[in-house]
């Protein structure tokens, strides 16, 4: 994983280009825990070896997991930063596209990159917190 700071007028902005191999969630809190970003944003594309998405299941109150075990474009990667107790947390969603051209998306739980994923992060200057919301079980941002 390669990162660089950009100058984006008063914001904090980073170019973040994960390389062959790496896990995209993984890669990503890292880069968080690395630049104290403990609020913020990012969009990003490219593609990956092997996907696994999430559909939340609210009677069960679990992700209901899909997993693509083949090579899918990124057609797009949102979400966001947040801390959580003392940890700095990811909220991805995603849509990937096969190769007949098929759509799937969710939650991202895991994702292998292949041959690269490029992210943009916009870090915000206030804290985002979540905390579990009973109902759900789910890390909602407390606002």
């Amino acid at each position: 994983m390669r990162s660089k700071k950009l100058d984006a007028r008063g914001e904090t902005s980073f170019v973040v280009a994960l390389d062959d191999g790496d896990e995209a969630v993984e890669s990503l809190l890292a880069f968080a825990r690395a630049h104290d970003v403990t609020a913020g944003r990012f969009t990003g594309l490219g593609a990956f070896s092997s996907v696994v998405l999430g559909f939340f299941d609210f009677q069960k109150k679990d992700y209901v997991r899909t997993v693509l075990d083949e090579q899918v474009e990124v057609a797009t990667l949102v979400g966001d930063f947040a801390v959580m107790g003392d940890e700095v947390k990811l909220h991805p969603h995603i849509v990937v596209s096969k190769r007949d051209g098929r759509a799937y998306g969710g939650h991202l739980l895991e994702g292998r990159v292949h041959p690269t994923l490029e992210v943009l992060v916009t870090v915000a200057p206030d804290h985002l917190r979540r905390r579990t919301d009973p109902e759900t079980g789910l890390p909602l941002l407390a606002i």
